[in-house]
């Protein structure tokens, strides 16, 4: 189950527009399993040898860039975000209502 859970996830994250994030819970919800958010983490976690996914785009909650150590330990994730018109101060997106994109149910 987990790879298939993996790869829906991974579906909804190649669908977030540039310039746009989510979040671990939005995409859990999207996907009909609420709770699993931690699991979203994994998936983001595991996907670092796929380019056509967009990792850096989700973020936590509150706009804090938790994943950003799965970044090779650079600002990585915070220069695309920025690249793509995301201010970015001390790893909290600024404006994170703004640049929020939520993720179409069950897909």
């Amino acid at each position: 189950m987990e790879d298939n859970f993996f790869e829906r996830v991974y579906e909804i994250v190649k669908q977030i527009p540039e310039g746009k994030v989510t979040s671990y819970g939005a995409i859990a919800k999207a996907l009909g399993t609420a709770r699993s958010a931690r699991m979203v983490g994994w998936a983001m976690n595991a996907s670092h040898n796929r380019e056509d996914v967009p990792a850096h785009r989700v973020v936590n909650r509150n706009g804090l860039l938790s994943g950003k150590h799965h970044f090779g330990g650079t600002n990585l994730m915070q220069q695309l975000l920025e690249n793509e018109g995301i201010e970015v101060i001390d790893n909290q997106i600024v404006d994170f209502e703004k640049y929020f994109w939520m993720p179409e149910m069950d897909v």
